[in-house]
């Protein structure tokens, strides 16, 4: 998706949806308390990163690290799993848009540790701008999930994410670099919202 249609759809998003994200914020504030906000560093290129915002939907620990599974399912709080749900813990990303880091569609911007595990592989994955959504997390969201879900510590999270996922996303994350067009992504956003597909690797 260009950055000017990147750029119009998050300021006509935005001005429609902020008594939503308003109310969203109240919720969790009144709710589960602070912080609302959760801030997470991803890569937009193998090597700059950036922080992405959204609503908090777990208990907040002192460490934390790596992609969510079976052995974070605890964390997650009553109002962070309708969050989850229905994808509204992402509208602050809205601003993340709107800075340039993400686009609406594109591979998920992945955590620095796994860019640095596997070079290769995200020297290709980020040669274009990562998005909220995307091929591989309309195809492969539900299998991931599964997938992690039988974790039950970090480790095996861990092993899983890198050995089952991180490659076939990124095939995917690549097809879908061979076939991009504003109609492809227009088709992809729309199956998002109409799915309720959400990627959490958090």
């Amino acid at each position: 998706m260009t950055r000017a249609l990147d750029i119009l759809y998050a300021l006509v998003l935005g001005a429609v949806l902020w008594p939503l994200i308003l109310g969203v914020a109240l919720w969790v504030l009144i709710r589960d308390g602070r912080p609302i906000l959760y801030r997470s560093e991803r890569m937009k290129s193998p090597t700059r990163g950036f922080l992405l915002w959204k609503f908090r939907t777990m208990a907040v620990v002192d460490t934390d690290s790596g992609v969510s599974g079976g052995d974070k399912a605890a964390r997650i709080t009553p109002t962070g799993a309708v969050l989850r749900r229905t994808r509204l813990d992402e509208l602050p990303q809205l601003w993340n848009i709107l800075r340039g880091d993400i686009s609406f569609v594109g591979p998920r911007p992945p955590l620095r540790r796994y860019v640095e595990m596997f070079p290769e592989t995200y020297a290709k994955v980020l040669q274009d701008r990562p998005g909220i959504t995307g091929l591989a997390t309309l195809a492969f969201h539900r299998t991931e999930e599964r997938l992690l879900a039988g974790s039950t510590s970090p480790e095996a999270t861990e092993a899983i994410y890198c050995r089952r996922c991180i490659p076939r996303k990124a095939r995917l994350d690549m097809i879908y670099a061979r076939r991009r067009n504003p109609c492809t992504d227009f088709r992809l956003m729309v199956a998002t919202v109409f799915r309720g597909v959400s990627m959490h690797d958090r």
